[in-house]
């Protein structure tokens, strides 16, 4: 049997979390609907030092804290993966593994990001034995080993920084001769011991001995040269994709991200988005619980217009 909601919200990160606090403070009945552990990506990152009022938190703590406030005034947290968005009336029908569905007056898009794995040959299969996408879930198993980071932007100069607690020593691979990443980062692994950067450096290939990985080929971006760096873990942080595959592709721009106004709004009356999967300059917690803020309010005015 359906179950029938003002406002479904799609995802339970920092900016679902937050959208459900103001949407059943408002009265409005809620469900979030999360296919893996609420919080989103915060479970994944090791320590969190920019979010106001709190001036270091792990980020699983912050996930739970999250997770507990954004239930707390009724909202129901519905787990399962998303298999499609319809309208149905004046309604929107949620449907969820297994032919569940969810019926809501409006929805909040809040799936953020996935990772983009590592175009290489046999990364696929060496995914979880030897490259892992989350330093934080998978960094204990190279302990006292030899890791590269591949990446120059906050997510990967913060992972590997935490790897140092673990690891023997950490490679950081970027493209460029400079990082994407804040200054404060930057400054704490340039002053690490345990790490050392390669610039202007791609990865080639994997080296693979004894069906484990035991390497990465690097080339040169100036002469094409290639680099061996011993190695038993790879951690790539090279970007990510919005999770949009399940909307209209009218709402989207042409990397796929939701286009939202001011007001989280979408050109589909009743569909609105934040955090992450929405176009935007700057990716962060609070941009995000600044737009599930936003979202959520503008879903109490919508339904009270109706």
């Amino acid at each position: 049997m359906d179950k029938q909601f003002d406002v479904i919200i799609i995802g339970a990160g920092p900016a679902g979390l937050t959208a459900a606090i103001y949407a059943s403070r408002a009265n409005l009945s809620t469900a979030v609907v999360e296919e893996g552990a609420p919080g989103g990506k915060l479970v994944k990152t090791y320590e969190i030092e920019n979010y106001p009022g709190i001036k270091k938190i792990a980020g699983v703590d912050l996930a739970i804290e999250l997770m507990e406030h954004g239930l707390s005034f009724g909202a129901q947290l519905e787990s399962g993966s998303l298999e499609s968005l319809e309208k149905d009336g004046e309604d929107f029908v949620v449907t969820l593994t297994g032919g569940r569905k969810l019926k809501g007056r409006a929805v909040i898009v809040a799936t953020g990001t996935k990772e983009k794995e590592l175009d290489l040959p046999e990364a696929k299969r060496f995914t979880g034995r030897g490259i892992s996408y989350c330093a934080v879930c998978d960094g204990a198993f190279y302990r006292n080993q030899d890791v590269v980071v591949i990446g120059g932007g906050n997510s990967a100069l913060e992972e590997s920084l935490y790897l140092t607690s673990l690891v023997n020593k950490v490679y950081i691979v970027i493209r460029r001769d400079q990082f994407r990443a804040e200054a404060g980062v930057v400054d704490k692994v340039l002053a690490n011991d345990k790490i050392e950067v390669i610039y202007k450096h791609l990865p080639e290939s994997l080296v693979i001995e004894d069906d484990k990985i035991t390497g990465i080929m690097l080339k040169s971006v100036e002469d094409g040269s290639l680099k061996k760096v011993a190695c038993t873990g790879i951690f790539p942080y090279i970007g990510a994709d919005p999770s949009t595959a399940f909307l209209d592709k009218s709402l989207l721009d042409e990397r796929g991200y939701l286009l939202v106004k001011a007001d989280m709004s979408t050109s589909q009356p009743g569909i609105y988005g934040a955090g992450d999967v929405c176009q935007k300059d700057l990716r962060q917690v609070v941009t995000a619980t600044n737009d599930g803020a936003i979202a959520a309010n503008s879903v109490v005015k919508y339904l009270r217009n109706k």
